[in-house]
């Protein structure tokens, strides 16, 4: 099939899922499409166990022709993140500051190491063999959250702006945060570098603070185009430009794409937003990117359950991949409320926040992305189950039950607002 074929066809099996999610399931698009998308790749692999084959074997190649990591990672994620980073306002960014710059750096990287370390050690028992450095490697990739799925759950839920400001924040930087840090544990994996702190804090300085200056001098110049031009198309244009550009330029010079489309959306969905656009622009402009994100995210959770088919499941795997989503939640738990516990010198919080935060940190199709990058080593296939396994729990049951537990906490945090 013509790469035009396959886009085509996932498109159509993205608009048929959203379409039967909305008549009958009345899930979060997200939720909804990657439901069904996996009950479908179960019926179609429980009929291939009997006997049975209406188009597996098919389906199976399609996915395959797919780069999961190639379309997500430099493609499809430079605009979810430059869409999301638009709609989040710097005044209430500024406000959370603290807590978002705790979560995103110091609560993943302690994130990382805690599941790096039981995972070791769960393998282990599992006599599943796996070196330290991988296991460190899983718990950089699946430590970032994921905002997608749980923003319209906590919008609904009526949850205090500033909450949802915290996790809208921390899942935009954090997705940068882990993507360097798993960049940085994967070069001393593969790369037989010696582990030196200067090394690891060169690498960190070219790719996270590398992306923030590649961030600010194109949303700059995106900016400076925008003021001087009153047309919405050309905005529109400009906007494409500074978000596909900018992420290959990213990739091309070593520095962190997913940074720097955060701060350049950052910068464009705020000051560019007030200073630069008509009314006119914000809304078409606005619109489209609301757009774009709804499409993609859609795309995206969709093949989300369809690579259910194509994963080699074995029941050590299996086992391995439900431990690690214990591994996972109880690795968030203490990030978050070590963050938590460091802010109460200068912050008062309320009893909720760590739930909520813990609760509402999804993983999404980003940590997909990471391990199926991983080059062929013995651990890819434990990483890659166990990573598929935390994302569909994730997705399916944390951000199901969300808004539940939610509206369960909410009327004890009622004054949650600029205390948290």
């Amino acid at each position: 099939m013509t790469l035009f074929e396959i886009t085509a066809l996932l498109m159509v099996l993205t608009a048929l899922f959203s379409f039967i999610n909305y008549r009958v399931l009345h899930m979060p698009t997200t939720i909804g499409v990657m439901f069904i998308a996996l009950l479908v790749s179960l019926g179609i692999a429980a009929l291939g166990w009997i006997g049975v084959d209406i188009g597996q074997s098919s389906l199976a190649q399609l996915l395959h022709a797919v780069d999961f990591n190639q379309a997500l990672l430099h493609g499809m994620l430079s605009f979810l993140l430059f869409a999301g980073a638009m709609q989040i306002k710097l005044e209430d960014l500024t406000r959370q500051k603290w807590a978002i710059t705790i979560l995103a750096s110091l609560g993943i990287v302690a994130s990382t190491f805690i599941v790096g370390a039981l995972t070791w050690l769960m393998l282990g028992m599992l006599s599943i063999p796996a070196s330290f450095i991988y296991c460190l490697l899983f718990g950089a990739l699946i430590s970032p959250t994921d905002p997608v799925a749980v923003i319209g759950i906590l919008k609904s839920a009526g949850v205090p702006k500033n909450l949802e400001t915290k996790i809208a924040g921390e899942s935009l930087f954090n997705d940068g945060i882990g993507v360097v840090i798993f960049l940085i544990i994967l070069e001393l994996a593969v790369g037989g570098h010696e582990i030196t702190l200067s090394g690891v804090a060169l690498l960190f300085v070219q790719e996270a603070v590398g992306g923030v200056v590649l961030g600010l001098a194109i949303g700059v110049l995106a900016y400076q185009m925008l003021k001087r031009v009153n047309n919405y198309q050309v905005e529109v244009i400009i906007t494409l430009a500074l978000v596909m550009g900018g992420f290959a330029l990213a990739d091309r010079i070593h520095t962190s794409g997913p940074i720097a489309m955060v701060v350049a959306g950052l910068l464009i969905g705020n000051h560019g937003r007030a200073f630069a656009m008509s009314e006119t622009t914000r809304e078409h402009l606005d619109d489209f990117w609301e757009l774009v994100d709804e499409i993609l995210n859609a795309l995206l959770f969709m093949l989300i359950g369809l690579e259910m088919l194509i994963m080699p499941f074995t029941t050590a795997l299996f086992i391995a991949g439900l431990l690690a989503i214990v591994i996972a939640l109880f690795a968030r738990w203490t990030s978050v409320a070590g963050a938590v516990l460091v802010m109460r010198s200068f912050r008062t919080f309320s009893a909720g926040t760590v739930k909520i935060l813990t609760w509402g940190g999804l993983r999404g199709g980003i940590s997909v992305a990471l391990a199926l990058s991983i080059p062929a080593v013995p651990e890819r296939t434990a990483i890659v189950i166990m990573t598929y396994l935390v994302v569909i729990f994730s997705i399916g049951i944390q951000g199901m039950t969300l808004g539940r537990l939610v509206e369960r906490i909410y009327p004890k945090v009622q004054g949650l607002s600029e205390r948290s």
